[in-house]
């Protein structure tokens, strides 16, 4: 029987904090550690898809966090379903060869769904009143009260938001140590978010990124000091680094000055109106998805971007297909930052016209992602640290309550970390480590993460369905768009 196999998907994670991380760091000194090659977008949800099936986003079809859905004319991020993503699952492969492989899924996306043993994910409880608490999904049901009267509540407000820290990954952690020692799976998947936060804030090379890693590694400690005891092979991967930018890029609003953009107004504030638009982008930290009705006004549209200052490349159907991103999801054109650019999803032009949504923490409401989040409003602090004490007070009493504390552009200003372009350099994109020597790689794609993981767990596989049978799965959750 091969031994056991514990998966860290350690966001964030460089070569250069390895430096200040040494119990991560001791796994590659007794087994392996390799650069990463990433896919584009560098992206959680894209990224963890292509570990998990081997496939690019052109397979699939995850073709970021989040994109513009045809048939239901919404931009959607962080959806949960598994059924999103196409292709062939590793475990999926390990129980052909292995009938009976079991797999647990502690935070890794896409979790719902999925034909895995246990599930752990977050899940606020959205309450019939608009309030919104900390919560998680498991499946099994019964494992959801085992680990939070362990546990304790999983720490939603630390995992995302201006309050994002340690405490998420530490339970993380503890929920995963709990899981192996509980029920011994095959595989246990781990999702370890921390060092995301302050990279983003405060940029990869400011002393924070360095506490950051230091901070982690000792909570990763008695998690690896757990598989150790059971025998594992643990394996330490990230998707992405975090470079660090100044320099936010509102593309949508570029698109609006030129009538290409329209939005719909109600109670003053206005919305995207990706119904009627004939061209609007779907930020997703350094890349951007430009979404055409009228493939008339892609020379057009593309001559814009093109001289929009921030922007490195305009990706057509031809270069789309060289990266590996030619799926009906995407954009027509992609567009790539610049290394010290990102991409903000701000389509009004002025700020007493926005949604009250861009002033919350709201990742499922906003049609992009948007790291001022992270932020307590930057132009007044004080105000913010107020509006949300007295937020606070009226949740504690059962009210309805507004956390209105994020920053509009001066919380894009104060962003100096992103990701999302393909690496420029290896101490500052992603790196695997093993320990088990026997598997040693001088390099190592995303794509050959699947097989890798295969050959850790003993497994010796059938082929599997192949590319086009893969890209056809990941055509079944929307249909291509129709000019």
């Amino acid at each position: 029987m091969n031994a056991p196999l514990v998966v860290l998907d350690v966001v964030g994670l460089t070569p250069r904090l390895l430096e200040h991380m040494p119990r991560l760091r001791s796994l590659g000194e007794r087994g392996f550690q390799a650069p990463l090659g990433t896919v584009l977008p560098a992206v959680t949800c894209s990224v963890q898809s292509t570990f998990l099936t081997g496939e690019l986003p052109s397979g699939h079809g995850v073709v970021g966090n989040g994109w513009y859905f045809h048939d239901l004319g919404e931009v959607m991020f962080w959806r949960q379903h598994n059924a999103l993503v196409g292709g062939e699952k590793l475990w999926e492969a390990a129980r052909r060869a292995r009938p009976g492989y079991t797999v647990a899924n502690v935070c890794w996306w896409y979790a719902m769904g999925a034909d895995v043993d246990w599930t752990v994910t977050p899940r606020p409880v959205y309450h019939a009143d608009g309030r919104k608490d900390p919560d998680c999904y498991t499946d099994p049901p019964a494992l959801h009260d085992r680990l939070t009267e362990r546990l304790g509540t999983f720490p939603l407000f630390s995992y995302w938001g201006p309050g994002a820290g340690i405490a998420s990954s530490r339970w993380i952690c503890r929920a995963a140590q709990q899981v192996m020692t509980d029920h011994s799976p095959d595989l246990t998947l781990v999702y370890v978010p921390h060092l995301d936060y302050d990279l983003q804030r405060y940029g990869p090379s400011h002393p924070r990124a360095a506490d950051a890693a230091r901070e982690l590694d000792a909570v990763l400690a008695p998690l690896l000091d757990a598989a150790q005891a059971r025998g594992a092979t643990v394996v330490a991967l990230s998707e992405y680094g975090i470079t660090q930018v100044d320099h936010p890029v509102d593309v949508n609003r570029r698109l609006r000055a030129q009538g290409l953009l329209r939005v719909h107004t109600q109670a003053g504030m206005e919305y995207l109106d990706p119904w009627t638009s004939r061209a609007f982008a779907v930020a997703d930290h350094q890349v951007a998805h430009v979404y055409v009705a009228d493939p008339a006004d892609l020379p057009t549209v593309r001559r814009l971007c093109e001289a929009l200052p921030g922007i490195d490349q305009v990706l057509d159907e031809q270069e789309k297909a060289a990266c590996g991103l030619d799926h009906p999801r995407a954009g027509d054109l992609v567009l790539v930052a610049a290394p010290d650019a990102w991409f903000t999803y701000y389509y009004w032009l002025d700020d007493a016209r926005a949604p009250d949504f861009a002033r919350l923490v709201d990742i499922h409401r906003k049609p992009g992602y948007d790291p001022a989040e992270l932020f307590l409003d930057p132009a007044a602090p004080g105000a913010a640290k107020r509006r949300a004490a007295f937020a606070l007070a009226r949740k504690k009493v059962g009210l309805r309550y507004l956390m209105d504390v994020v920053g509009l552009q001066e919380g894009a200003q104060a962003v100096r970390g992103s990701h999302g372009r393909l690496p420029s350099a290896a101490e500052d994109g992603p790196v695997l480590l093993c320990s088990d020597v026997s598997a040693r790689r001088q390099n190592i794609a995303a794509t050959e993460v699947k097989g890798l993981l295969l050959e850790l767990a003993g497994l010796a596989t059938a082929p599997s369905r192949g590319r086009t049978a893969s890209r056809s799965a990941g055509l079944q959750a929307d249909r291509p768009r129709t000019a």
